[in-house]
């Protein structure tokens, strides 16, 4: 298969998977949220540990291991991707499943916020008028739900600031979730130890399907992962940018047409201002990929055109 074929196919099955984890985790009832997230960072570990082992690449991690500032690193971007499954699955648990597709909607914009604030970047006009756009429909939002939509800017924030960090520390898919899973392993135990004292796990207690998904969880989680990491490195930024936003809008269809959440038209119409944001965001980065492209070439011709000139 051609290899950008290859690339978009990966990607497309990454943004689908995540875009119906709301089917997997409701199916995980009546298993509590800390509950599942707790699980899924244990199987996360053990599901990558075992790719790791089949793909002989733990001679990598011990350097890493040894590096102070890299694991802090790790473990910030640890603390960031808990919050974001904890509350997300929360949020499928709580019938929020609209909001949580929400959330990934406006993960892009606050992207861009985190360059600004962090990175000192330069957002050029049409940046700035996307983010514009989507602080109005933050407001319409909480005019409709008459509350500030938290679990969309919990989930839109966690997930920003956790790619802030994964950027920097520019691990590959498989070694990064690993060593994010270890950070949170051990507390993840204690919970579940403590559940099982207590009587009140769910595991192993509810039926051996309910078992065999709660430990399916951590295949579940590296997969589309994994997927997007491949075609991270085959398909144009460009590309990779529209086939995100196939995650939330299935999501949101699945709220909707599935588990029969209330979407009035006042939270309609923030949605709509949300897709107006996106579109005009999408359009400047696919002009500014158009544009440093044509320059790359213009500057590669007159290079070739140096090289070959005569000389006197």
């Amino acid at each position: 298969m051609d290899p950008l074929r290859r690339g978009y196919l990966s990607a497309l099955t990454a943004n689908v998977l995540w875009g119906v984890f709301p089917l997997y985790f409701r199916a995980l009832r009546p298993a509590g949220a800390v509950e599942v997230l707790a699980h899924r960072i244990l199987w996360s570990l053990v599901t990558v540990a075992l790719l790791l082992t089949a793909l002989w690449r733990w001679r990598p991690l011990k350097a890493i291991l040894s590096d102070g500032k890299r694991m802090a690193g790790i473990a910030a971007a640890a603390v960031f991707i808990a919050v974001n499954w904890g509350v997300y699955i929360y949020a499928v648990d709580t019938n929020r499943v609209i909001e949580a597709s929400l959330g990934y909607f406006v993960n892009p914009l606050v992207v861009i916020l985190l360059g600004v604030l962090v990175l000192r970047e330069r957002l050029r006009r049409l940046q700035w008028i996307a983010l514009g756009i989507g602080a109005a429909a933050v407001v319409v939002l909480t005019i409709d739900y008459g509350r500030l939509p938290w679990v969309a800017l919990t989930l839109a924030g966690s997930f920003g600031g956790y790619g802030l960090f994964k950027k920097r520390l520019g691990l590959p898919a498989a070694d990064g979730l690993f060593l994010e899973s270890a950070v949170l392993t051990l507390p993840a135990i204690v919970y579940l130890g403590w559940l099982t004292n207590d009587g009140s796990s769910t595991f192993g207690t509810v039926s051996t399907w309910h078992t065999v998904l709660l430990a399916g969880s951590g295949l579940l989680t590296a997969v589309p992962l994994l997927l997007f990491a491949e075609a991270a490195n085959r398909v144009p930024l460009s590309g990779l940018g529209i086939l995100q936003y196939l995650t939330p809008t299935l999501q949101l269809i699945l709220g909707v047409a599935v588990f029969h959440e209330a979407l009035p038209p006042g939270r309609l119409a923030g949605f709509v201002i949300v897709w107006c944001a996106l579109s005009i965001f999408t359009w400047d980065a696919i002009s500014a990929t158009r544009r440093s492209r044509a320059a790359q070439r213009e500057e590669a011709a007159a290079v070739v055109s140096t090289a070959t000139a005569p000389t006197r």
